[in-house]
């Protein structure tokens, strides 16, 4: 199965994340050892001062405890560090978990779009394709009752209906395409917006769109696609 740019993007997330963790663990595992270092300094230095505090001028002693102060000082700061390292631990993995969910939303959103849209166009192809024993349609009534027709030749088509949350059918072009979906027109895709059928009953394709034969409203009369314009030139 080809990897899709969806889970390209999320995939490629989930895997810095173990990096990003481990990289701020070892630093949180570096501040924990010079926080015991420190630890272990002002013990001993606690002890000392404890047990020769008789010995010790008044100066001496204010100097010990401002040595020890500032040793505890900076246990703080590092226990500080590590808690804002935790919290960014947290963060990564909670916006990584949130990303994903949010990328598996909008997936199921496409997953059923495109199910509604091959539906679809399973069902356009039983419309557009007489040849073979499938219902005819019928153009729109004309206001110039002369024009009118009941043939499927030369009957403009739209099937650019609207699913969910107003996204188009056209939407469906940029999607990967089931093998076993119908495809039309010279493009190779499946049926979308507005399409124009030959009227050549021969025609190897049938149905084209109109931006892919340069159309912007249907013709009048007969018409006939690219490729039997040129064959019937030959001729």
């Amino acid at each position: 199965m080809a990897s899709s740019p969806y889970f390209d993007d999320v995939e490629s997330s989930l895997n810095k994340l173990p990096e990003e963790l481990e990289q701020n663990l070892k630093l949180m595992l570096d501040l924990d050892t010079k926080s015991t270092k420190l630890i272990a300094e002002i013990d001993k230095m606690s002890n000392d001062y404890t047990s020769n505090i008789k010995k010790y001028s008044l100066k001496k002693q204010k100097k010990i405890m401002k040595s020890i102060q500032s040793k505890y000082d900076e246990v703080k700061s590092l226990s500080d560090d590590k808690v804002q390292i935790s919290i960014q631990n947290y963060t990564l993995v909670d916006k990584s978990i949130i990303n994903f969910d949010n990328e598996m939303s909008k997936f199921e959103e496409r997953v059923q779009l495109k199910a509604e849209i091959q539906e679809k166009a399973l069902n356009d192809k039983q419309y557009l394709n007489p040849k073979k024993g499938c219902l005819k349609i019928k153009s729109e009534p004309s206001t110039d009752q002369s024009n009118s027709t009941n043939s499927v030749d030369n009957v403009a088509v739209t099937s650019g209906a609207s699913f969910g949350d107003g996204i188009a059918l056209s939407a469906y072009v940029d999607m990967p395409i089931d093998p076993n979906e119908p495809t039309f027109c010279l493009c190779k895709k499946v049926s979308f917006g507005e399409m124009i059928g030959c009227t050549n009953p021969d025609c190897d394709i049938e149905w084209f769109h109109f931006k892919c034969v340069n159309l912007i409203t249907k013709p009048e009369g007969e018409w006939f696609c690219p490729n039997c314009r040129k064959n019937k030139k030959k001729k």
